[in-house]
């Protein structure tokens, strides 16, 4: 115990505690996930993200503390966001032949994304603040954020609310899809990214080629469209 003590002790003095903790929960998190057949309730980044709070709280490890190492790793972000161009490339065939109905669905998708987190926060009694923190909710972080800034949100809550949107898309979305009798793997696939952004990406990628491909298509067409309507509809509200 002492031994381990002490080696928490000295990681925390270098960036190698935010590196090891985030990579050793994820790789974890990635083997149950294929241990129980990719099940979306296994969802590794689900279990990076409890496990790591948990770990954070026993040891009393400020976050700060745990960022100043696991920034290195959400550095690659942006780079596995471009990445996802990868697989859309490969089925550019399809998405040419759908461009009327992709338009509509990342217009309207994107219009009920905001609608119903902010409609079901005002049901609830929630505060101005948290309204505004709710309406770009579906957006992938970085945009999230910038949007919720400008339109007087908090961008911090923004940000959980996002983490929140995408991990329940991941984990609910597929069955939520079934359930109402969507099959097809390209309309499937613009739904996730439309409302889960990138955490239902990744999901989508590794389901099928195709749902990944129109998944990171609806992620970013719908960073887009929620950019130039967001603004417009505050203008218009208030």
């Amino acid at each position: 115990m002492t031994l381990l003590t002490d080696l928490w002790a000295h990681l925390a003095q270098t960036p190698l505690l935010g590196i090891f903790v985030t990579l050793g929960c994820f790789c974890a998190g990635n083997w149950i996930y294929q241990k129980t057949n990719q099940h979306p309730l296994a969802n590794p980044v689900l279990f990076s993200i409890i496990t790591i709070t948990f770990i954070l709280w026993i040891t009393k490890t400020d976050y700060l503390t745990y960022f100043d190492g696991a920034k290195y790793i959400h550095f690659l972000l942006g780079p596995a966001t471009v990445a996802l161009a990868v697989p859309l490339y490969k089925n550019l065939h399809h998405v040419k032949a759908a461009l009327f109905p992709i338009f509509v669905t990342v217009v309207l998708g994107g219009l009920f994304a905001i609608a119903s987190g902010v409609g079901v926060a005002y049901l609830l009694g929630g505060s101005a603040e948290t309204l505004l923190s709710l309406a770009p909710k579906s957006v992938t972080a970085p945009v999230a954020m910038g949007l919720s800034d400008i339109i007087g949100g908090t961008p911090s809550l923004t940000a959980v609310l996002v983490i929140l949107s995408g991990v329940t898309g991941a984990v609910l979305g597929g069955a939520v899809l079934s359930l109402v009798g969507v099959k097809d793997k390209k309309a499937r696939g613009i739904a996730v990214g439309i409302a889960s952004h990138g955490i239902g990406t990744a999901r989508k990628l590794n389901v099928h080629e195709t749902a990944g491909a129109f998944a990171g298509l609806g992620m970013g067409l719908n960073a887009l469209a929620t950019a130039l309507l967001l603004p417009l509809l505050m203008l218009f509200f208030t």
